[in-house]
């Protein structure tokens, strides 16, 4: 094993800084699973840990990354042996304890997971913490009784990470895929994910004031997004259905009347991947790997990154200026 090995750190003294630098195993946090990270991937939260104003870290120096996937290289718990293929999503990975951008990481046991059957660690990443969520979100919404002979289901945000991998998987469970964006030039890319439609954001929500309730269009819908654009959507879901919900950078304030609930019945579902319990979480990577794995994949891969290339792709991310997903790749396969 390498004395020394890189990681992309950032840190906060007289100026904010973020470069790669050398660490050994004695840098790294206490935890059972030393793993030597294979993949790792970029977020908007990984996006808001290199700037100096993200709120998103609270010690440093610090390595970002919020998931990664990799080998085992040592244990001390009796679930995981030397070699074996693991992922890591969730929990405090890159807010509170050093992340995947780095080519060892040290995690505790309980949020190491065995690489599934039917995934490659390059796939385990192509998903990543932004496909986990949307799995959840759709987990969540047929635990409601959404089904695809049920009617069209919305994706907003549908360009980006989670919005993506949303469209790819439903298309693959047999739904009828609405997919909203933001950016009109990416219509092609999400037909070729599975989206039967293409809205514009302004088509979904316009600015302004919000109906109470509108037509219904919508069984569901998968929001990424949140902000005045979730009132909007809720106007819109059709009698009994609901909307799972995990992001906020369209803003955390919803405008929204309590008529959709109360008149449609209409859920409202929070959908929060960090904490999600390790036997829900292991379950939910099977059948990612394997029935709800789109045939599509690979098509949600915008690029792969090294670890000096992050710092840019880290601000463009920020900027929106990236579509679906962006690989870090430190070992590889």
């Amino acid at each position: 094993m390498t004395a020394e090995f890189q990681a992309l750190e950032v840190n906060k003294g007289e100026a904010f800084t973020i470069g790669i630098r050398s660490l050994t195993l004695d840098d790294l946090p206490q935890g059972e699973v030393l793993i030597k990270v294979a993949y790792s991937s970029v977020n908007y939260k990984d996006g808001l840990a290199s700037i100096p104003d993200g709120n998103i870290v609270r010690n440093y120096p610090f390595i970002p990354g919020i998931d990664l996937s990799g080998y085992v290289v040592s244990s001390t718990d009796a679930r995981f042996q030397e070699g074996q293929k693991v992922l890591a999503t969730g929990y405090g990975i890159g807010v509170s304890h050093f992340g995947g951008y780095s080519e060892y990481a040290r995690l505790p046991a309980e949020w190491v997971v065995p690489l599934p059957e039917g995934l490659s660690l390059r796939e385990a990443m192509i998903y990543g913490t932004a496909g986990f969520t949307a799995a959840l979100s759709i987990k969540h919404l047929e635990e409601k009784g959404v089904s695809p002979e049920k009617g069209k289901v919305l994706v907003t945000g549908a360009s980006g990470g989670v919005g993506g991998a949303a469209v790819a998987m439903l298309a693959q469970k047999g739904y009828t895929v609405v997919a909203g964006t933001g950016r009109s030039e990416e219509a092609g890319y999400l037909r070729e994910l599975g989206a039967s439609e293409v809205l514009s954001r302004e088509e979904i929500y316009a600015g302004g004031s919000v109906k109470p309730l509108d037509k219904q269009l919508w069984q569901a819908a998968v929001d990424p997004v949140g902000g005045a654009q979730l009132a909007a959507v809720l106007s819109r879901i059709a009698y009994r259905g609901a909307v799972a919900v995990s992001g906020l950078t369209g803003g955390t304030a919803v405008p929204a009347s309590v008529l959709p609930f109360i008149l449609r019945g209409v859920s409202l579902l929070g959908i929060d991947s960090v904490m999600c319990p390790a036997a829900e979480r292991e379950e939910l990577w099977k059948l990612m790997a394997n029935s709800w794995k789109p045939e599509q994949l690979d098509k949600l891969v915008n690029r792969e990154v090294t670890l000096a290339e992050l710092p840019q792709t880290l601000a463009d991310i920020l900027r929106s200026a990236t579509r679906g997903r962006v690989l870090v790749r430190l070992a590889g396969e």
